[in-house]
């Protein structure tokens, strides 16, 4: 299957809160990202930039779904307030993705 990454960036401030929620993250929403394909879904922080890994069948088709689904909608519209544009992020992309150059398994 497919790996994936891509990038996020937080805001300086909202690091803390971040992490806590991810603690936390809503059953419905965790049950939906392995509905619409989503696996082995790691995020890494360095400060405020986040690398978020997975795989997936398809990634664009499981973030489609996503996007339709009211518990992400409600999850985003949630989250939305702690982060930052990615600065290197190209206009009409989705996300900063990453390309993987590299892979020991």
């Amino acid at each position: 299957m497919p790996r994936y990454a891509f990038k996020l960036q937080i805001k300086p401030n909202a690091i803390e809160e971040y992490e806590r929620e991810h603690q936390r993250v809503w059953p419905e929403l965790l049950a939906k990202l392995k509905e619409v394909g989503i696996s082995d879904y790691s995020i890494f922080r360095r400060g405020q930039e986040l690398v978020l890994c997975l795989r997936a069948e398809d990634f664009d088709r499981a973030w489609d779904e996503l996007d339709r689904d009211p518990v992400n909608q409600r999850w985003q519209a949630f989250m939305s307030r702690l982060f930052e544009p990615v600065p290197d992020k190209g206009s009409g992309e989705r996300f900063a993705m990453m390309k993987e150059v590299f892979y020991l398994e």
